[in-house]
């Protein structure tokens, strides 16, 4: 991959991996209910992520006049995304292990609690969410291990979405 395009996609990680953090300490200070809250966490995060990674791609094949092999666009999409998620990664796991640990315990309870009323609104059987629930509180939900399990996930899922964004964003100069 030529330095241009790395140094590109890097910036776009940088940049993600910088508004996911503001977002993270943002949330932190104002209301720790925005990091357990469906829409932002579940649907606007990953919406914005996977845009990131489409416009370092887009980025990309400008950069190489408008042409990109599947490769050098999945790897600046991937590149960009591994980068901001993992720098988010580490400010969550600063923030909720070395600077505010009661932050963390906070959170597990808010998530608790929309694990139960979730669980409620779907009409599951007790057993089963005392179950979740144990399952949540048995974890250390910032510990480094769940994080990395978390963060390898969140990279596999977006994989994925970078795959089918390089499919269609790719450009042979001999496909004219």
């Amino acid at each position: 991959m030529e330095k241009s395009i790395k140094s590109s996609a890097i910036n776009y990680g940088l940049y993600l991996g910088g508004v996911l953090s503001l977002f993270t300490a943002l949330a932190y200070a104002i209301n720790l209910e925005l990091l357990v809250n469906f829409w932002l966490t579940l649907l606007i995060l990953p919406i914005l992520i996977i845009a990131f990674g489409i416009i370092s791609t887009a980025k990309t094949k400008s950069i190489l006049n408008g042409f990109s092999s599947f490769k050098q666009a999945f790897s600046s999409y991937f590149i960009t995304v591994a980068i901001g998620v993992m720098i988010s990664t580490v400010v969550s796991v600063i923030i909720f292990n070395f600077i505010d640990p009661d932050a963390a315990l906070e959170l597990k309870e808010l998530i608790v609690e929309k694990t139960i009323n979730f669980m409620e609104g779907m009409n599951a059987p007790n057993e089963a969410i005392a179950e979740g629930i144990e399952k949540i509180e048995s974890q250390d939900t910032f510990g480094l291990g769940t994080q990395l399990k978390s963060l390898a996930q969140s990279l596999i899922f977006f994989a994925v979405i970078g795959l089918i964004v390089a499919a269609v964003m790719k450009k042979n100069p001999d496909a004219e």
